[in-house]
């Protein structure tokens, strides 16, 4: 009770509930499966609060794409930031993976884009934009093959985290990345560009 007196003096906390509210329900039921009174149920709100925030379900549809988009956009900026900081070995590659699997709604959320994007192409694109976001970040490394295989092996291990009751050993995470990705295909120094190896 308390929570929804707040949000009706706090227009921006509402707006904020509903889209997470649709966001929620996108990843759910599908882009084109909500409706206003689907997602007024989850955020707690009127009915008249979704048509008073968003004119139509489109409007609606687009603001809670873009937060999932920005929830992507976060995750993957921090990871673009920790292998920064602590190089993309198969072993930091691991501990980013085992960190990530700890966060339980993270993953279901995750994978619950990916299999909603079969079929909604809209969700595709964001789906698309994590894995090609993540081969971005390996390629320089390792060439766009084996940075390929590296994406392909962890959508992987998020499935089999959903799949099995308990997450793939991280040591054993570490041992096949360091099969797929071998040794690194350029070398960088502090200050300076990488540069491909010596043959």
């Amino acid at each position: 009770m308390a929570e929804s007196i707040r949000r009706r003096r706090d227009p921006e906390a509402r707006r904020r509930a509903i889209i997470l509210a649709a966001a929620e329900l996108i990843v759910e039921v599908g882009a084109d499966g909500i409706t206003h009174r689907m997602v007024a149920a989850r955020a707690n709100v009127p009915l008249g609060a979704t048509t008073q925030y968003f004119d139509t379900l489109d409007h609606l549809r687009a603001a809670a794409l873009r937060a999932l988009a920005d929830e992507v956009d976060a995750r993957l900026d921090g990871v673009r930031i920790a292998l920064a900081q602590r190089g993309a070995s198969p072993a930091v590659i691991a501990d980013l993976i085992a960190e990530g699997l700890d966060d339980a709604d993270a993953v279901k959320a995750d994978r619950a884009v990916v299999t909603a994007a079969i079929h909604d192409p809209r969700l595709r694109k964001l789906a698309r934009h994590l894995s090609e976001q993540l081969v971005a970040f390996l390629e320089p490394t390792y060439g766009v093959d084996r940075a390929t295989a590296a994406m392909i092996f962890i959508d992987g291990v998020m499935w089999s985290t959903q799949i099995r009751d308990t997450a793939l050993d991280r040591t054993f995470i570490e041992t096949v990345l360091t099969r797929i990705l071998g040794m690194p295909e350029t070398e960088t120094t502090p200050g300076r560009t990488a540069a491909p190896s010596a043959p």
